[in-house]
């Protein structure tokens, strides 16, 4: 090869070297960046030139021409990235799960020295004392007055859970609404990284790394799956429906509860619609929503992925009561975190109010049976099984107006009924709690001190007709807080008191907590096991950068030292053949 030939070798190395220090100090610049995985060079022989051919040697007679950059080598392992975001998204479903027990925990006042604990032992006290002194007008105040904070301090817990419900409600919208940003971003850098790589020659590394990392990111949020096609872009799921495919981006919608207030994330193409007069659609998301929240939770079928189906699960549905626990739906309602504390919790008020009330009218003359009565309308009606008493204005236990008296009254809904029996006297006959009603139900939201007790502890009385004290209904009372009859759900068997039954709840909610905090743990210790193993391919090694920024320079000094060589040469060749 002629020397003004070999220049071209030593160009090629300056060029070739060049190229693969700014590749490497490209590594070092970004070494802390989150999702970038390090560029590796390859290098290439350029092809060489034929001098001579001869059939008896092992080799033709060539001479190279340089070395070539031939290519940023973009190394990622698909399976590692799978399992790190499958195994992120449950890492997030426990940490949200785990997050929640936490602030059910704050909000009964357990771990701030407000306990409602101390509520019930309170009231209880308040029921001992009486036992001890029923006609006494300081024991019957003492027992309005605790059964009053009873009630006040449990609405403002039940207040706190309501508020941590809307709060959830809060962060599934923007996490809703952070999942279709990510949609529309992954759309972007797919048309991005399409025009880049179309030509076959440059390769949109640094955007691979964009849209790797909104995948890691997506995958904390939802349960996705997703691939790549020939041109570079990459399709999601999520839940299994199309969520970035093409060019498009189906976003997820969200319908509003009118009572509640609650969002529900949808898929607005599988949901049926119809245009207002406003132009707005009206959908009815049935069999469209994004999440099915009747499927067991459970890693087996993977239905613990993603931070936002965890905060739908938490918050729930509705504001949960004591029919909740009781009714045929509780598997449903066991699978929300909060709205199995705040049914049990009512289930705990409910019991304690109903409890009471039911003696205090036991002891004023209300009986269970059958009774005709007479309507507006002339006709008769019999009315069976209910609970009903004759008016007695100066009756024992009773009001003014005859109306038995109770220490718990129905905030929107009167306790009793006047009718008119079949034999001319007045009757009351009790409203009986409807499910389909939550006006009817001695609920947290819908209970209150009787406000003639209130003012007059003393109308209690405690005292027969013939002047005696009623011992009797005060020992019942005592003997209700000491029944071992309730229990906290369905599933539990065993039988509590009214005051185990809040120690066996805060006793449920603490092993929960337990239980989803070493779930969740464990869930971090595994991630970050796939994350160091993810490193070790996709991470950027400082000692190893600067290790071959050493070896580049090297090479960039020889290239340009052989250079040199040549040109001396050149020189040299030029002089001496001028002379």
């Amino acid at each position: 090869m002629s020397l003004m030939g070999s220049l071209y070798i030593g160009a090629s190395g300056l060029q070739t070297s060049q190229n693969a220090l700014n590749t490497t100090a490209h590594n070092l610049s970004n070494v802390d960046t989150p999702g970038y995985t390090r560029q590796q060079v390859q290098l290439s022989n350029r092809s060489y030139r034929t001098l001579s051919t001869d059939p008896r040697a092992v080799n033709n007679k060539q001479t190279g021409l340089g070395v070539n950059y031939s290519r940023v080598k973009y190394v990622r392992d698909y399976f590692l990235d799978k399992t790190y975001r499958r195994e992120s998204g449950r890492s997030m479903f426990y940490e949200v799960s785990t997050g929640v027990l936490e602030e059910i925990s704050s909000q009964l006042g357990e771990l701030n020295g407000n306990a409602f604990q101390t509520t019930v032992e309170d009231l209880w006290t308040a029921v001992q004392e009486l036992t001890k002194d029923p006609a006494s007008s300081v024991t019957q105040g003492l027992l309005v007055q605790r059964a009053s904070e009873f009630i006040e301090r449990a609405g403002a817990i039940y207040d706190g859970f309501a508020s941590y419900q809307d709060n959830l409600n809060v962060q599934i919208k923007q996490q809703v609404d952070k999942i279709n940003q990510y949609g529309k971003q992954l759309v972007a850098i797919n048309d991005s990284i399409r025009a880049i790589e179309s030509g076959g020659i440059e390769h949109a590394n640094d955007l691979q790394d964009i849209r790797n990392q909104i995948l890691d990111e997506l995958s904390q949020l939802a349960n996705i799956s997703y691939k790549t096609d020939l041109y570079g872009n990459v399709s999601v799921k999520i839940e299994g429906v199309d969520f970035v495919q093409g060019e498009t981006c189906y976003e997820i919608g969200m319908q509003e509860d009118p009572n509640t207030g609650f969002y529900t994330p949808f898929w607005p193409q599988n949901a049926e619609y119809r245009v207002l007069a406003d132009g707005t659609r009206e959908y009815n998301i049935d069999g469209a929503e994004v999440f099915d929240m009747e499927r067991t939770i459970s890693s087996a079928l993977n239905t613990d992925i993603g931070g936002l189906k965890a905060m739908l699960h938490a918050r729930g549905d509705h504001r949960a009561n004591y029919t909740d626990i009781q009714g045929d739906d509780y598997d449903y309602i066991s699978q929300s975190v909060l709205m199995n504390i705040q049914g049990e919790f009512d289930q705990l008020i409910h019991n304690v109010v109903s409890r009471i009330n039911d003696i205090l009218m036991g002891a004023s003359g209300v009986e269970r049976g059958d009774l005709t009565i007479v309507k507006e309308d002339g006709t008769t009606e019999t009315l069976t099984n209910v609970r009903y008493c004759a008016v007695e204005s100066d009756g024992y236990l009773r009001d003014s107006d005859g109306i038995p008296l109770q220490m718990f009254t129905k905030k929107n809904t009167d306790c009793f009924t006047k009718v008119t029996g079949d034999d001319g006297k007045e009757y009351y006959v009790y409203n009986e709690e409807n499910p389909s009603d939550l006006d009817s139900l001695y609920t947290v939201k819908n209970v209150q001190i009787n406000e003639l007790l209130m003012q007059e502890p003393s109308r209690l009385g405690f005292r027969l007709a013939d002047g005696s004290e009623d011992q009797a209904t005060a020992d019942a009372l005592k003997e209700a807080f000491t029944e071992e009859i309730y229990h906290l759900n369905p599933n539990v068997k065993k039988p509590t008191t009214f005051v185990d039954y809040y120690t066996d709840l805060v006793a449920q909610v603490g092993n929960s907590g337990y239980n989803f905090r070493s779930i969740y743990e464990n869930q971090e210790n595994a991630v970050e096991s796939i994350e160091n193993a993810r490193q070790q391919v996709v991470g950027v090694s400082s000692d190893e950068e600067l290790s071959n920024m050493i070896k580049f320079q090297n090479a960039y000094n020889a290239s340009s030292r052989y250079i040199n060589v040549i040109s001396e040469m050149l020189e040299h060749i030029i002089n001496t053949l001028g002379v």
